[in-house]
């Protein structure tokens, strides 16, 4: 069981959305330090303030995790000036929300530079650390979207689906190696922040408070996998048994979720 008492916690993209609400009750939990990385300066500078005021060891640091230059420089700032992180979620992310033929190769790059490089550039200035002291936890959010298709969703997905890939093989390289580091891998359906502004769904929309709680919790946990709402838990046994036709009926027009992006603004 991996506990937050006393541990150092650095969250990318934790200035605001589950990023801010995942610090919160790391704090609550007895967190000793907690970091931040993210792109927006002022928002940045009003999140550390407010966690201040709960845990005066709150420290942010402005990154574009799209650049490796960038993760490395910063990353060895925070080992220098605040130690080892025992506890790492790679939390940021973006999306496009549009069809393949309308992205631009700025867009795609954009998407999979943050979606999924920019996580393994993280996890790579972290991970040796924790595998020397035999000790850590790296939390990875991808989406639901990892794991099923879905239109104007198709850059967004590829690069959810490398990281879900990418994550559990370092977790089973964890095990291989006999180290005590655990990895846990997120793939939360659509959760109601401004980054997923106007889609419109049946399956239930999870708020990002009771997003934030089940992956603390299910850190706690040592949880491989942490799926929300219950439903994505049944995803790899339905897709793997149904006929691709019956899949495509059942989740695109039973349950509509192949029509979730049709109203979609996402973050302005």
């Amino acid at each position: 069981m991996s506990s937050f008492n006393n541990k150092t916690l650095l969250i990318t993209g934790g200035a605001s959305g589950i990023g801010f609400l995942m610090a919160q009750q790391a704090i609550a939990k007895g967190a000793g330090k907690l970091i931040i990385w993210d792109i927006n300066e002022q928002g940045l500078h009003k999140a550390i303030a407010q966690l201040k005021t709960s845990l005066p060891e709150s420290y942010g640091y402005v990154v574009d995790v799209s650049s490796a230059d960038q993760i490395k420089e910063t990353a060895q700032k925070v080992k220098n000036e605040l130690g080892r992180v025992h506890i790492l979620i790679n939390n940021a992310g973006v999306v496009v929300g549009r069809y393949f033929h309308e992205h631009t190769h700025a867009d795609i790059n954009f998407t999979i530079g943050i979606n999924t490089n920019a996580l393994m550039h993280v996890a790579l200035e972290f991970l040796p650390e924790m595998m020397e002291n035999n000790e850590g936890h790296l939390v990875n959010i991808a989406s639901a979207a990892g794991m099923v298709a879905n239109p104007q969703m198709s850059v967004y997905c590829a690069s959810k689906w490398a990281i879900i890939g990418w994550s559990d093989s370092v977790r089973l390289e964890m095990k291989k190696l006999k180290k005590k580091v655990k990895v846990t891998t997120v793939t939360p359906y659509y959760i109601s922040t401004g980054m997923f502004d106007g889609v419109k769904s049946i399956i239930p929309i999870t708020k990002p408070e009771t997003a934030a709680e089940k992956i603390i919790a299910g850190i706690e946990k040592d949880k491989a996998f942490i799926r929300m709402p219950w439903l994505v838990y049944t995803l790899p046994l339905v897709k793997g048994v149904l006929p691709l036709g019956w899949f495509d009926f059942i989740v695109g027009k039973g349950l509509g979720v192949y029509k979730t992006m049709d109203h979609f603004k996402g973050r302005r």
